[in-house]
């Protein structure tokens, strides 16, 4: 089967959130089929970067944009009743090449991730068609509005209401939309498109993140996740004002590893603070996890499945995060990890874990065989091949019979 798969970034090397899920789909699919990747790029070192999906796809093309350029164009919409975050994932040269693919190749399905991207395809007819949202962007956007000062949150507030309108549009656009959680799912199921539904998880690899050998020091304790990402710095905004300083009264000698790319200004001004560091991008944030007694995320602004959670849990260390976190986690609190929403719940969760070897270690235990039971990528791939069945079964009669025989290596 021939598949265009389009995503808003360019899937590749898969270490942010939006790069993960759309890599591990490629690297799946193109097993047994042949897959075109079409996505942009907005550096020339993530260009260069990117060039190395080429050992996963058949073929791959990149639109560039310029950040100055796309923050303009996001400007030029505020006034309309389009959203200006779409604007940020367009490149005129990708749609011309993907229009260009389109009238000169034969597709036997186009895959989709994210909304941002459905716009590159969303008239093309007579190929079965599957949108990914992921996580409902425009929820994400409603969120952000209960935590900017006025007039940002009116801002926020009406950008979630027009991506909200377009996610209802675009998915009427497809054949089949599905997204990362059961939680997820439910949201795009309100939009009441009467399109076709489904869901499958985000997994974690757990032979990469797996346990260390060596000791973890019971007084340090760490965050990951890229730090010019709004969720994750309030995430440390508040911990180091509210729960630090309740740990470091009981436990003078704690210490903090803010781990994650871009910090802004006032992340790295954290580090004045006693015990914290911010360390920026790192080559490879093992080591910091391996070092840490827990990780620690109680995120106040959480969509979709928080992949630091998976691979702190399979590494082998304990999380304590949030309730609306873990609600993107197919895991059970105190049996494979801590939930606790308020300061002083966090910081009791915190001193239950550094405080007790025991209680750690069963934690640790239980957290990896849990990944490695219920978010694996096989198990969630899988699940993918049923989706695109269904999408295919559902195919015009015309193309029904061609479009399963090219499928069949995938089913085996």
């Amino acid at each position: 089967m021939k598949i265009l798969y389009v995503c808003h970034r360019f899937p590749f090397p898969p270490k942010r959130g939006g790069k993960i899920r759309p890599f591990n789909m490629i690297r799946h699919l193109s097993r047994h089929h042949e897959v075109i990747v079409a996505s942009v790029v907005r550096s020339d070192e993530e260009a260069a970067l990117g060039n190395g999906i080429a050992a996963h796809c058949a073929r791959y093309e990149m639109g560039r944009v310029y950040d100055s350029i796309q923050a303009l164009k996001m400007i030029a919409r505020l006034p309309t009743s389009s959203p200006s975050s779409l604007a940020y994932f367009h490149s005129p040269s990708l749609a011309r090449r993907i229009r260009e693919l389109l009238s000169s190749e034969r597709f036997d399905l186009i895959f989709v991730h994210c909304s941002s991207a459905a716009q590159y395809v969303e008239h093309v007819q007579g190929i079965p068609k599957i949108l990914d949202f992921g996580d409902m962007d425009s929820q994400k956007w409603l969120e952000y509005s209960r935590y900017k000062a006025f007039p940002l949150s009116l801002g926020y507030r009406l950008e979630g209401w027009k991506l909200e309108r377009e996610e209802r549009r675009l998915a009427s656009r497809f054949d089949l939309c599905t997204a990362t959680t059961r939680a997820e799912w439910e949201a795009l199921q309100a939009l009441g498109t009467g399109v076709a539904t489904d869901w499958f998880p985000n997994g974690v690899d757990s032979d990469y993140f797996s346990p260390s050998a060596e000791a973890y020091d019971p007084d340090t304790i760490a965050f990951v996740g890229r730090m010019d990402y709004y969720p994750n710095q309030k995430c440390m905004f508040d911990f180091c004002a509210q729960t630090l300083p309740r740990l470091r009264a009981r436990r003078p000698a704690l210490k903090l590893l803010i781990v994650g790319a871009d910090p802004s200004p006032a992340v790295r001004n954290l580090q004045s603070l006693p015990g914290v560091t911010v360390t920026g991008s790192v080559p490879d944030v093992r080591p910091y996890l391996w070092r840490s007694a827990l990780m620690v995320a109680p995120l106040a602004i959480a969509r979709g499945t928080q992949n630091k959670i998976l691979e702190s849990m399979a590494a082998g260390v304990p999380v304590v995060t949030s309730g609306i976190a873990a609600g993107g986690v197919d895991a059970l609190p105190e049996k494979h990890l801590l939930v606790a929403d308020t300061p002083e719940q966090v910081a009791e969760a915190v001193l239950r874990i550094v405080d007790n070897p025991a209680d750690r270690s069963r934690l640790a235990a239980a957290g990896r065989a849990r990944m490695l039971s219920h978010h694996d990528w096989t198990q969630s791939m899988h699940r993918l091949d049923k989706i695109i069945e269904k999408c295919l079964g559902a195919a015009r009669p015309s193309r029904r019979a061609a479009i399963a025989d090219n499928m069949a290596p995938s089913c085996q």
